[in-house]
């Protein structure tokens, strides 16, 4: 399989490490449906780079 054809999903402690949060507050996201889409592979969960980025994009304020 191709790069373009796999993208590469990251689990939550490394996404936690990336955005400055914990694991518990991914969870929460996810939960509340606030944060990132995410995948289930079996009974893991997975996040793709490219929906964490749209998902980044979509928390961008020009005011407070």
């Amino acid at each position: 399989m191709t790069d373009q054809v796999m993208e590469r999903l990251v689990a939550p402690e490394d996404l936690a490490e990336l955005l400055s949060v914990t694991t518990g507050q991914l969870a929460q996201m996810r939960y509340l449906g606030t944060g990132p889409e995410y995948v289930k592979v079996g009974t893991r969960v997975r996040y793709s780079l490219s929906d964490v980025r749209t998902w980044l994009d979509e928390q961008r304020r020009a005011r407070t």
